[in-house]
């Protein structure tokens, strides 16, 4: 186990910008700094200098001996000229020079923007020890976030933005001979998420420390990502990522904290009475840690991402030696392996098993580390009593369910707690948001693979479960067996396990029970083979005398019959809820999240419903009072104010200040303003100017060109069936066909000019998603080099759909799809960007468009398509033969198995839409069912946008009313209602 220094962040890292005005290797001076008690800073010679207990070294090099300066408590230099563009242009330099990752020849971009990045750095280490230093000091309650996916994105802009140093860090960068936008594009996106899940957890962490609460997410650190999207004529191509070859700047190693996990072995009773959990496979988890800047605030929080490997010992030399050199570096092989992909595909053993390892990494390391953080603010006086009063953990997802086992064994196992001191505590420290209401998503591992992997964990789950069955069976009883039996069957842990001995003994019957028939007396067997035991003593109507045998014509058949029937009676009668050993025995990882925590919370209000309604009805009728809603939300910081400076500053002039980056309630005083013409005119022409960067983005990406004259609709998100890209490719697929059956005039009468941009990754083991990515690719080729056409459509699929691609699609977009089939979306929040950004959405009444739609206005939204209730209705419809699908969805289909899109064989993809049942087949996410309705309100879509004054009007109340969706509202909910954490103010 680790043994941190006193201080969370002790590193050798340099801190502080300093004013530099000439740098000289010969001229050398180390420094170290000290807050003294308001938390100034003091650069002096390392000669004369003493470090005060529990702060971190920290080594400084300046050209200047003399160089003495103080930061104020705003964690800025109290210099004026500290932060002006000479001084940091200084810093740049001597980073450049003083901490190199580049050779000293040249100054290239790449070169400038690690400079740039450790200048950064800098001023965020000071906050950072300093916001940590005050939480060690008060040791208030704090919250900690587990996700297997932080969506960060580039981090240079956005630090220097809630810094609110963007322009002074772009003038130094002139000075230099660079421009700010320049330097900021060579910064790779971090690869450590993939969709809605990691991008939530990031806009989390941003509003965790704008709004001053103690809290901290950890993560994995992933060296590959989940992959590196290229598009080839072939469709999606995988390749690793390699955002860390250039080594990251952002992160500090911290080599000193490092926690040991296990895996395999065996559980053994020691002789102190506790459970020891022996041999097996150890690795090594260091910390990496990433600052996370709060916005006009001096709190800078922390992200912890653990990497995996083993000591170095564990290298087999003398393998090695003798020419086996696979085998001399296996452990080091296993243990790093464990950080290499996001999501390895599990279709395989080893792949199953790898992502096991990936998720109990993420809960033992982090839960040790929190563990060790509260012994050690506790000091002398801990009370583990105390402990879900100092510490809260949100589970992001089912994927880090085992801190629930985990942290039980820590506290039974290694600090010697009972089982019903460690389950309170557990219990009132752990909670859980759900994402999804697919059942694919919600984890189920296989209870032999955990057994061999875990098996302590499994011990601990199976107490767990046995605890819940007598739970279910405490309130629900014995008298009703059917439907105690549906209760176990939907809410237990294990699934398709035997119940505990001492439970399935309860429902054993008595042998005299069996002795009669309910309605018939006793068996033919019995009458037959009267026993030698004197028979005891029965009401008359149960029984039957010898001499009545001689009445019945029994035959040797019968006999046998009614044996072969008693014996399965038997079996029947002895075994209730009997597994059943054709199929595999699961741990249900959701309902261990539910039954382990004490809050469960959906992440928009119709997910939240349908959570408590169908997901999991059954834990919510014996535990309402821990299901809740939060739904979802995007921090206003990146994803108005820098990524689309210009509408953010139009913001900002009409309604007279910016407050509304903090409160975003105050975007409501754009409504006075929605027809005022002036307002009209500089809103369209911000739009226009971001739809520009887009089309100069696309055609250097894909060669395409696109016309920024027209409409850019746009869907990103990641490519799944029940996100409905097929839908969206297969109305474009209509509006084609129809074009080209016109004239020129026609066209232009009855349809306005499109760019339809997408954007998204298709896992690699997802064939049918990257069947539709394929196809839109097909769709796009064909269309875009139509002559007929031209820029009356373009189809673009721009490769490698991340963060940073959204920060410019999201500005430009007019129209945005999020058309998923109803009830099967949680939340989603890229259609909260959208709406932030003064785009109109068309969609179902799926996750949070439902909310949206109320807050923007009805007639602010293009809706269509089924609804939530009556999905399940349609499916049954479908399967019963009933379903007629329209004219339009047929023609459509025959127009793309025409082969007018290419050679590719279609066949599977227009199949999974056809047909009434079967695996891949009866269209399950309902395409053809919402067609009709879909391509319906695309001509109204066209027609409001005809009318670019009612078209600037609903763009401009989008905007207006996208208040509730800022994740700072959704983080003061949790805040209040899970973690019972409260705002810290840094001295």
């Amino acid at each position: 186990m680790a043994t941190p220094t006193s201080s969370p962040f002790a590193t050798t890292s340099s801190v502080g910008i300093s004013r530099l005005s000439s740098i000289s290797r010969s001229s050398v001076w180390r420094s170290h700094c000290f807050p003294s008690s308001s938390h100034h800073l003091f650069f002096t010679k390392i000669r004369t200098s003493r470090r005060a207990p529990g702060l971190l070294p920290v080594t400084r090099v300046a050209s200047d001996p003399d160089l003495k300066e103080t930061v104020s408590d705003n964690g800025v230099s109290n210099s004026p000229s500290v932060y002006e563009p000479s001084s940091i242009a200084s810093s740049i330099k001597f980073h450049a020079e003083f901490t190199p990752s580049f050779s000293p020849e040249h100054f290239s971009l790449p070169k400038a923007y690690h400079a740039t990045a450790e200048s950064v750095r800098d001023a965020l280490i000071i906050n950072w020890n300093a916001t940590y230093d005050h939480y060690d000091k008060e040791n208030m309650k704090q919250a900690y976030y587990l996700s297997m996916e932080f969506l960060q994105g580039r981090a240079l802009l956005n630090a220097i933005g809630n810094l609110e140093l963007t322009g002074k860090y772009a003038e130094a960068l002139k000075q230099l001979g660079h421009t700010l936008e320049s330097v900021a594009t060579q910064e790779p996106d971090a690869a450590l998420g993939n969709g809605g899940l990691g991008r939530l957890a990031s806009c989390f962490l941003d509003s965790i420390a704008t709004l001053n609460y103690p809290a901290w997410g950890y993560g994995l650190r992933y060296k590959y990502g989940l992959f590196k999207q290229n598009i080839t004529k072939d469709g999606q191509e995988e390749v690793a990522e390699n955002w860390l070859e250039m080594g990251n700047p952002w992160e500090i190693a911290r080599n000193d904290v490092s926690y040991q996990v296990k895996f395999y072995g065996k559980v053994v009773d020691g002789s102190d009475g506790k459970k020891h959990w022996i041999g097996g496979e150890n690795i090594k988890a260091i910390a990496y840690d990433l600052p996370i800047p709060g916005y006009r605030t001096k709190t800078t929080i922390n992200l912890r991402l653990w990497s995996t490997t083993v000591p170095s010992q564990d290298f087999d030399l003398a393998s090695f030696n003798a020419g086996e050199h696979s085998k001399a570096n296996e452990a080091h092989q296993n243990a790093e392996k464990i950080c290499y992909i996001l999501y390895p595909g599990d279709e395989s053993l080893e792949g199953k098993i790898l992502r096991l390892k990936q998720q109990y990494t993420l809960c033992s390391a982090s839960l040790q580390d929190i563990v060790a953080r509260f012994e050690r603010r506790s000091g002398n006086s801990v009370n583990w009593e105390d402990f879900p009063a100092k510490v809260a953990v949100q589970m992001n997802d089912t994927h880090p369910t085992l801190c629930i086992p985990e942290l039980m064994r820590i506290l039974i196992d290694i600090k010697g707690l009972s089982w019903d001191e460690a389950w309170k505590i557990t219990q009132r420290t752990v909670a859980y948001t759900n994402h999804t209401v697919l059942p694919e998503a919600l984890e189920k591992w296989s209870l032999d693979i955990m057994q061999k992997l875990l098996p302590r964990h499994v011990e601990i789950i199976e107490m767990i479960d046995e605890q819940l069955v007598n739970t279910i069976i405490a309130q629900y009883g014995t008298v009703d067996l059917v439907i105690l039996e549906k209760k176990l069957r939907e809410m237990r842990i294990l699934d398709n396990v035997d119940l505990p001995p001492s439970i399935a003994q309860q429902f054993i019957k008595p042998k005299e029970q069996k002795s009669t028939i309910k309605s018939k007396g006793k068996s033919l067997m019995e009458i037959a083979e009267p026993s030698s035991q004197p028979p005891k003593e029965e009401p008359k109507s149960s029984t039957v005398t010898l001499t009545e045998v001689k009445t019945k014509d029994v035959t040797v058949e019968e006999i046998e019959e009614e044996k072969e029937d008693e014996e399965e009676e038997e079996e029947e009668e002895e075994v209730f809820l009997k597994s059943d050993p054709e199929k595999p025995k699961l741990v249900r990882m959701a309902n261990l999240c539910v039954v382990g925590g004490h809050a469960v919370n959906g992440v928009a209000a119709i997910h939240s419903e349908i959570v408590k309604d169908e997901v999991f009805n059954s834990f919510y009728q014996m535990w309402p009072q821990k299901f809740q809603n939060k739904t979802n939300g995007v921090t206003p910081r990146r994803w108005i104010k820098f990524c689309n400076p210009g509408l953010s500053d139009i913001i900002t002039k009409w309604i007279g200040t910016d407050d509304w980056v903090l409160n975003t309630e105050k975007l409501s005083q754009l409504k006075q303003f929605a027809e005022n013409e002036e307002l009209h005119e500089e809103w369209r022409e911000a739009k226009r100017r971001n739809k520009i960067r887009v089309a100069s983005i696309i055609r250097e990406r894909t060669g395409y060109i696109v016309s920024p004259d027209a409409m850019f609709d746009i869907q990103v998100k990641r490519i799944h069936e029940y996100k409905r890209q097929l839908l969206n490719i297969l109305g474009i697929v209509y509006r084609y066909k129809k074009m080209k059956e016109m004239t020129e005039e026609e066209r232009i009468k009855s349809f306005v000019p499109r760019v339809c941009i997408f954007g998204g990754k298709a896992f690699a083991t997802y064939i049918q998603a990257k069947r539709i990515v394929k196809f839109i690719t097909d769709v796009a080729s064909t269309i875009n080099h139509d002559p007929e056409i031209g820029d009356l459509l373009k189809v673009v699929f721009v490769p490698d759909y991340n963060v940073s691609v959204a920060e410019l699609l999201i500005p430009a977009s007019e129209l945005s799809q999020h058309i998923s089939t109803a009830g099967m979306e949680a939340s989603g929040t890229s259609n909260m960007k959208f709406a932030m950004n003064g785009c109109v959405l068309i969609g179902t009444l799926d996750g949070a468009n439902v909310e949206i739609r109320e807050e923007v206005g009805e007639e602010n939204f293009f809706l269509f398509g089924a609804r939530a209730e009556e999905i399940a209705g349609l499916r049954k419809e479908r399967a019963e033969g009933k379903f007629v699908p329209d004219p339009r969805f047929e023609e459509v289909k025959k127009f793309v198995r025409s082969g007018v899109f290419g050679i590719y064989n279609y066949d599977e993809l227009m199949g999974s839409l056809e047909g009434n049942e079967g695996y891949g087949r009866a269209d399950y996410f309902l395409v053809g069912k919402d067609f009709p309705s879909y391509i319906e309100c695309q001509v109204q879509v066209d027609e409001a946008y005809r009318d670019q004054k009612k078209w600037t009007k609903m763009s401009i109340l989008n905007a207006a009313n996208s208040a509730k969706f800022s994740s700072d509202r959704t983080i003061h909910e949790y805040a209040r209602d899970i973690w019972d954490i409260k705002p810290v103010i840094l001295p």
